[in-house]
């Protein structure tokens, strides 16, 4: 999945570390002929990549960065009171990521296209399903249900500890 450069740090051994809009954070070297980022080793280089895609293979397979902390949480909701916008589909702003808890019932997670395939999921308690930023998905509740939804991001970060950040 093709996610924006928003920012670059080093790692703890100087190598330069790409931050992406759905907070994953991924080394750029440029180590020829293998990993071929020249950009990469000047500051005029990495700002011009700011805003530019780089794939993620994290997002692909759903896996929520480490280090996320929830921020917000709905209440729960029922067959009955779940939101009409949860139905269709919709999205998570850049950076944040969701989890889905199904306490009682069962519900279709359905994410149209992840790596340009349908991925659907049958959730249930003890189940959660994972919902990545900026993916279009939706959910379809399979008789009486109760849910309530996770929001989770980074924490902010001092100025300091990146270079730059959009």
């Amino acid at each position: 999945m093709l996610r924006k450069m928003t920012g670059f740090e080093r790692d703890s051994e100087g190598d330069w570390v790409v931050e992406l809009g759905c907070a994953h954070r991924q080394h750029v070297r440029h180590k020829p002929p293998f990993q071929n980022h020249a950009w990469v080793t000047s500051d005029e280089g990495r700002t011009s990549r700011l805003g530019q895609e780089l794939n993620c293979p994290l997002c692909d397979r759903l896996e929520p960065p480490h280090g996320l902390e929830v921020y917000k949480r709905t209440p729960e909701c029922t067959t009955e009171t779940i939101p009409q916008g949860l139905l269709r589909d919709h999205t998570l702003k850049s950076g944040v990521w969701g989890r889905i808890h199904v306490l009682e019932g069962q519900i279709e997670y359905t994410i149209p296209s992840l790596g340009g395939k349908m991925h659907q999921s049958l959730l249930q308690p003890g189940n959660v399903g994972i919902v990545a930023p900026e993916v279009p998905h939706h959910i379809a509740p399979i008789g009486p249900v109760r849910l309530f939804i996770e929001f989770l991001q980074r924490p902010p970060t001092a100025p300091s500890e990146l270079l730059s950040k959009q």
